[in-house]
């Protein structure tokens, strides 16, 4: 059985807040709490984009890394977490939407969007 998805990826950097609040773990707290199917948060060990070189800095003592939310879910749960990520992320960050498909997932089609 195969499932049409969509893939969302937030790149942000690893210092980047929200209302005080570290963001990639706001964010993820928030996709939990809307319903989203999971969420998994990798960190970078280097990379840049247009705010800059993200990069580990042990004479300042400055961890900048990049980290990326992913997630997949259906269409209309991904659409519905849209506007509260634009509110949060503002100029921080990146939004990428991709399609995709899932062909296996432990009980996924029972649960797709239900908050585990």
């Amino acid at each position: 059985m195969r499932i049409n998805v969509k893939i969302l990826r937030i790149y942000l950097k690893e210092g980047d807040k929200y209302e005080g609040k570290v963001m990639y773990k706001y964010i993820v707290n928030m996709l939990k709490k809307e319903g989203i199917s999971g969420a998994t948060v990798y960190r970078g060990i280097y990379g840049y984009g247009v705010r800059g070189i993200s990069d580990f800095d042990i004479f300042r003592l400055s961890i900048n890394l990049p980290v990326v939310i992913e997630c997949v879910d259906i269409e209309e749960n991904i659409n519905k977490v849209l506007p509260k990520l634009y509110e949060i992320i503002k100029e921080n960050g990146l939004i990428v939407i991709t399609d995709g498909y899932v062909y296996k997932g432990e009980n996924y089609e029972q649960n797709i969007g239900e908050n585990k």
